[in-house]
């Protein structure tokens, strides 16, 4: 009987202990969700007036009451960040995603600390969890892999961006950066030529491939792609380097210049192939002179030619063939469009009026260059050279003894400097040093053999 009132009055306690907290807990859970507001609205208060440690003190106190928040464990990052306390700041951005994974702001400020501190490996470990909220992420992923010099990922990844999302600048600026290192410019290529099977019609690709085969010095492949061009698009200003080529093939030569016109003027094509192409049309014109005038034309587009002074290089071209007058044409187009007191191409140039007997001029320009090259004995020689042909021989006396001053190392220079001071001291009527000088050459001559 005792044991039974015992258990009864028990379960009386245990009745009236549920129904006290029944009566109580909703006025409890008020108060924390009263105090919970108002702490996590006084740390919005501080974290928009700066003052992020008392901002983190407030949400603190919402922690207590509220452990698995998401929500204040990123406002709670967010502060940190702004302190940059970077370690407490990954920390509670990480734990909000750990609560709640589908929230892609929680990711954003795990991102954020990862860039604020360069930690780029990190980075790319966030922000491919981004990535599965949003493709645009991507363009940020094309970014760390360039800082983290992970060129084959980024070089991808461009190309994909490139073909689904279209071209940019800083992606093109990307990409010549990681094909000025060879050992990527293969993946390149093939990716080019996929894009080209794939579509036709995109002149984009086919002026990438030609660049990236000309800066290779693969000059045939280039012009295997130009006529792939010509086929595809036969407006390109491109496709014009190929119908060139297959012209001249043709002899059908005013179509060829047509062609090389519009090539040579187009600033989209690359210089090598242009200067190949000039080239191709010299050796024509050599064979048709008919054409010289166009030749003239198209070497005028070069004018302004940094890297090669073109028309030098066609003197050059016609001075290996004898044709002095030719020769001397290009030149003194090179010396007047170009650097006019260039050495190699004044020294050319003296040679080539000596083939075709110009003294005067010869006389002239040797003595404008010693003006400007005291120094340089060639200059001396042609000068001493053009006044003996004019009979100035006391003239080319003295110009030859000076230059002799400035000679050498130069054998075949100092025989004939000996051979033209014979000459000018014969004219002067001196037989002891004319003979001095011929014999001196001579002697030269048997030690040069």
């Amino acid at each position: 009987m005792k044991k039974f009132s015992f258990l009864f009055i028990l379960f009386v306690l245990q009745c009236n202990s549920t129904l006290l907290m029944a009566q109580t807990e909703p006025e409890k859970i008020k108060q924390d969700a009263d105090q919970f507001e108002d702490s996590f609205y006084e740390s919005l208060l501080q974290k928009g007036i700066e003052n992020y440690d008392k901002a983190i003190v407030s949400l603190d106190k919402c922690l207590k009451l509220q452990p698995n928040n998401a929500t204040v464990y990123f406002e709670l990052g967010k502060n940190y960040l702004a302190s940059k306390d970077y370690k407490n700041a990954y920390s509670s951005f990480e734990r909000a995603t750990q609560i709640d994974p589908t929230n892609a702001w929680f990711w954003v400020g795990m991102y954020d600390v990862s860039y604020e501190t360069k930690n780029f490996s990190q980075a790319i470990v966030v922000i491919n969890k981004l990535i599965t909220f949003d493709t645009k992420y991507k363009e940020d992923l094309t970014s760390l892999y360039m800082a983290t010099n992970q060129f084959d990922k980024a070089l991808n990844l461009i190309n994909e961006l490139n073909a689904t999302s279209g071209k940019t600048e800083r992606r093109e600026l990307y990409k010549i950066q990681i094909l000025s290192e060879g050992k990527y410019q293969n993946t390149e290529i093939s990716n080019l030529i996929t894009q080209i099977d794939k579509d036709p019609k995109e002149e984009s690709n086919y002026i990438a491939l030609i660049n990236l085969y000309s800066r290779n010095n693969e000059e045939e492949k280039a012009f295997e792609t130009a006529k792939k061009l010509a086929e595809a698009i036969p407006t390109s200003e491109w496709a014009q380097v190929s119908l060139f080529k297959n012209y001249l093939e043709n002899n059908e030569a005013q179509k060829a210049i047509n062609a090389m016109n519009i090539s040579l003027a187009s600033a989209k094509i690359d210089l090598k192939i242009k200067h190949r192409m000039l080239n191709e049309f010299l050796i024509f014109t050599d064979k048709n002179p008919q054409y010289s005038a166009d030749l003239e034309k198209a070497i005028a587009y070069f004018d302004s030619d940094k890297e090669i002074n073109v028309a030098k290089e066609v003197g050059k071209f016609y001075h290996n063939k004898k044709q002095w007058d030719n020769a001397i044409k290009f030149y003194e187009w090179a010396l007047k469009n170009g650097n006019s007191e260039d050495i190699e191409t004044n020294l050319l140039l003296l040679q080539a009026y000596t083939e075709v007997k110009q003294f005067e001029l010869i006389g002239k320009k040797a003595m404008s260059m010693i003006a400007s090259f005291p120094s340089q004995p060639q200059f001396y020689y042609y000068s001493g050279l053009a006044n003996n042909q004019l009979k100035q021989f006391k003239k080319a006396k003295d110009i030859l003894e000076m230059g002799l001053d400035y000679l050498v190392d130069d054998k075949t220079m100092e025989i004939n400097f000996n051979i033209q001071l014979g000459e000018a001291y014969n004219g002067l009527g001196d037989d002891n040093k004319k003979e001095m000088y011929f014999s001196k050459a001579n002697q030269l001559l048997k030690e040069k053999k």
